[in-house]
């Protein structure tokens, strides 16, 4: 891989919660365009920790981040981070707050400078992308917790990000919504991490699977290299893996 290829580069990272014992011991993870990852462990062993680190939403007690080839510490360099990077939280309640789906969708790209009716067209578009059409007008609080999940990931796409974080995308769907989801993810041309518990729909949507124990990534197992076809849900393009 190239240097200019490289997305997310961390060193040695080092971080604990009060009063307990290291989650991430020198960890180190070098993360390049094109990557589709699946990430593995047991409870506890440091995987949310590590997505929150990348966003910086938690800060490490020793090592460095380099995003984009870009030394990131302070909240400036990670508020540029977070419009390139999209977190997909494993509870779609924290990820949703506004009264309509199409008042969460459109929150993304007003923050981000667009038009109201420019941000209103995105968020159709994404959700029409993701099988969604019609949820406009649905009330958020009142979604079954398959639809939070792929309106929370509606949310995160209308933000046009380079690569996403998902954190247990699969957690208490359904067989029908999990099956929308790995569809969609097929589909997507973006980089991605992926933690999960099933290392079934890992198989099928990561290139590589890695595991993590002792405060550490594990690179022990490769899948498979598969040919696809990507979409984006404002556009769409023939591409195929080497």
């Amino acid at each position: 891989m190239e240097k200019n290829d490289l997305i997310i580069h961390l060193r040695d990272i080092c971080f604990n919660y009060p009063g307990s014992p290291k989650v991430l011991d020198r960890l180190d993870l070098k993360f390049y365009r094109g990557n589709r990852i699946g990430l593995m462990g047991p409870n506890g062993s440091g995987k949310t920790t590590l997505f929150h680190i990348i966003m910086g939403l938690l800060k490490p007690s020793f090592g460095s981040i380099e995003i984009f080839n870009r030394p990131v510490k302070t909240e400036k360099d990670f508020m540029g981070v977070r419009q390139k990077i999209g977190l997909l939280f494993q509870d779609a309640d924290d990820q949703l707050f506004s009264p309509t789906v199409l008042e969460d969708v459109a929150f993304g790209p007003l923050n981000m400078g667009k038009s109201r009716d420019e941000a209103v067209e995105i968020a159709r578009n994404t959700l029409n992308f993701l099988g969604l059409t019609g949820f406009e007008d649905r009330i958020t609080y009142k979604l079954s917790g398959g639809e939070k999940k792929l309106v929370s990931l509606a949310t995160v796409l209308a933000m046009e990000p380079e690569v996403l974080l998902f954190d247990e995308p699969t957690s208490g769907l359904d067989d029908r919504t999990k099956a929308t989801l790995k569809d969609v993810l097929a589909d997507l041309d973006l980089s991605y991490i992926i933690i999960s518990h099933e290392i079934d729909f890992l198989d099928e949507i990561a290139d590589s699977i890695y595991s993590m124990n002792n405060g550490k990534i594990l690179f022990d197992k490769e899948v498979h290299v598969h040919q696809h076809v990507h979409a984006h849900p404002h556009g769409a393009y023939n591409h195929e893996h080497d």
